[in-house]
């Protein structure tokens, strides 16, 4: 079973820009798909990004499309989100979460994903 840990996570202004880690260890990493989600206060979860087993597939949430992107590097067990024009609305607490799948497609539900991490808080100031 594969452990996730997320960093990157602060406090920037809007406008910026941030890259979210998730390392994980315990697991074949390069036979998991990994999302990334977010949960505001007084929110549910949502889907933010996701990919597939291999770098090939992605997909996004409408609302980062075009300013966020997601990347995985199977040779150091890491998942990355790179988040540029950051918005007050982007503020969140970001979980990397890994789904155990023999296919190579995406998911944007969070019951499909078995390992959460604990979560990296993100804080955009206007």
């Amino acid at each position: 079973q594969v452990q996730l840990v997320e960093s990157g996570g602060r406090l920037v202004q809007a406008g910026g820009s941030l890259r979210l880690s998730c390392a994980a260890s315990g697991g074949t990493f390069y036979t998991y798909g990994m999302g990334w989600f977010r949960q505001a206060p007084g929110k549910e979860r949502e889907f933010v990004a996701a990919v597939g087993r291999y770098a090939g597939r992605t997909d996004y949430a409408d609302s980062v499309k075009g300013r966020f992107t997601i990347s995985r590097d199977n040779a150091e067990n890491t998942v990355y989100l790179q988040m540029n024009n950051l918005k007050p609305e982007d503020t969140a607490v970001y979980y990397c979460a890994a789904r155990k799948s023999s296919l190579l497609s995406t998911s944007s539900d969070p019951s499909d994903y078995g390992t959460w991490g604990q979560g990296t808080q993100v804080t955009v100031s206007s």
